[in-house]
């Protein structure tokens, strides 16, 4: 009765303990907020979001650029690197997907066995027949061959979670590759249009040195006529040198971007295929910007860090389930004997087994709630970043409007100033010439007329570099 009594308390207390085992800690909960403004700030009526319909193929029409981005999908390294970053992702499916079937094992084993004659095992071997007249061998022999299986149940659906989790976070690596396809494009558009901006940048200086030249000469000229004094050939001289100068470091940004270049198409330093001239009939496209929220479908980047939030969801389901009892099933059937000649005697020398085990978490259940609690800290770091990333996409489309704005405005007065100041290098030239101009005005008109030049082209830079990148912030270029 004492005995009946102390088990009734013993299996209490582990179906207590059972159930105690089987709660979970209490998880810290936080809102999505993938809340967007109707419009942006920019206040265009657009509702069409026209970037994500067109393929980069046609957006760029410039045949050089057009080469070398398609080089670059093919060649970049840090793409081909993200490339095998899918191919790990997809193989982890693979993984979890093997996990949640059965697994079959075949076997096979020899060995031989030699007991003491005065042990328990020798002196009953000593006395075992194997058959009528035939004593137990010595040493004994053992030749096994057999096929072995094990299966954890997925009571809790814990295997097939992890197996979601997996592929989710596949698809999240898929829409990875996409958003650098649409930043390696945008880069190289960048880069090329800068390089276009140089070449420019360089002929003017250059066209700038020839001018001046000639314009020391005619002093050397007028000085020798005793009309201006050796300061202002000496000022002359001066400015020719100092422009000439600028066309080495213009050069040397050139190397650079085109080396910039090299590298992003994955090749060693080469001289990049370009037409200078097409640079000054480039036209800055429009585009529809749409309204914010067609940049939750669009940009591959909000859809990578929603595709990662819904994996952390699910791994907290993964987490959670170690808490609660799991079944495995182990079985096995084969053939075992002392003689190879036996061994397919059946059912003699057939052996199987089948067990089931249920074993759930009782005491010391810290490193299961650090698990827990650390995909819970997980998915609330993946709201954060999903949040993070929707503003820093409509801050970047809002970003790209404005300056797309503002440029088309500086480019309309910078021409207008070029202009005016081509002119005025005309007009003190004549003045000087007929000693109505000091030489110090015909020089500072000549200054400023070339920097004005430079910024007439930097401006147009800009304007394409806003264009390439409007197209990237609103989610085009990886199709």
């Amino acid at each position: 009765m004492l005995k009946r009594i102390l088990y009734i308390c013993l299996g209490a207390a582990s179906l207590t303990l059972a159930v105690s085992g089987c709660k979970t800690p209490e998880l810290i909960q936080k809102d999505i907020n993938n809340e967007v403004p109707e419009s942006f700030a920019n206040g265009s009526q657009d509702t069409t979001n026209t970037a994500s319909k067109v393929i980069w193929q046609d957006y760029f029409t410039d045949p050089y650029l057009k080469a070398l981005i398609d080089t670059a999908l093919s060649n970049n390294q840090e793409l081909n690197i993200t490339l095998q970053e899918i191919q790990i992702a997809q193989n982890e499916i693979r993984v979890r997907k093997g996990e949640i079937l059965p697994s079959v094992n075949i076997g096979a084993a020899a060995g031989m066995d030699k007991v003491g004659r005065y042990t328990s095992q020798g002196a009953n071997d000593a006395n075992t027949d194997i058959k009528p007249g035939k004593e137990m061998p010595d040493p004994l022999q053992d030749y096994m061959l057999g096929a072995y299986a094990t299966w954890e149940v997925d009571i809790w659906h814990k295997l097939r979670n992890a197996k979601k989790s997996a592929l989710t976070r596949y698809l999240a690596s898929v829409e990875g590759k996409n958003f650098m396809v649409t930043n390696l494009i945008s880069e190289i558009a960048n880069s090329y249009f800068e390089l276009l901006a140089l070449d420019n940048e360089l002929a003017i200086v250059q066209q700038n040195i020839e001018i001046q030249n000639n314009a020391l000469e005619i002093v050397k000229y007028q000085k020798d006529a005793a009309r201006v004094t050796e300061l202002a050939v000496r000022r002359f001289q001066a400015q020719v040198l100092n422009t000439t100068s600028l066309q080495y470091g213009i050069q040397q940004e050139i190397i650079e971007v085109e080396n910039r270049i090299n590298f992003l198409v994955g090749r060693f330093p080469q001289h990049v295929d370009r037409n200078p001239n097409a640079f000054g009939e480039l036209i800055p496209k429009t585009i529809q910007a749409g309204i914010p929220a067609q940049l939750l479908a669009n940009r591959p980047d909000i859809r990578q860090a929603e595709l990662e939030l819904a994996a952390s969801k699910i791994d907290i389901q993964v987490a959670k389930a170690d808490f609660y009892p799991s079944l495995a099933i182990t079985a096995g059937v084969g053939f075992n004997a002392f003689n190879p000649r036996y061994i397919f005697t059946s059912p003699e020398s057939l052996i199987y087994s089948l067990a089931g085990e249920l074993v759930a978490p009782l005491i010391n259940r810290n490193a299961i709630k650090a698990r827990y609690l650390t995909a819970n800290a997980k998915q609330v770091q993946a709201i954060y970043n999903y949040e993070q990333t929707i503003l820093n996409a409509y801050i970047e489309v809002a970003n790209q409007l404005a300056k797309i704005n503002n440029l088309e405005q500086t480019y309309d007065l910078k021409s207008q100033e070029v202009e005016a100041l081509t002119q005025s290098v005309d007009i003190s030239n004549e003045l000087f010439n007929s000693a109505r101009a000091d030489y110090m005005e015909v020089l500072l008109t000549q200054r400023d007329a070339l920097e004005s030049k430079f910024e007439l082209i930097e401006t147009k830079m800009k304007q394409m570099n806003a264009t390439v990148n409007i197209y990237q912030a609103l989610g085009g270029g990886w199709k």
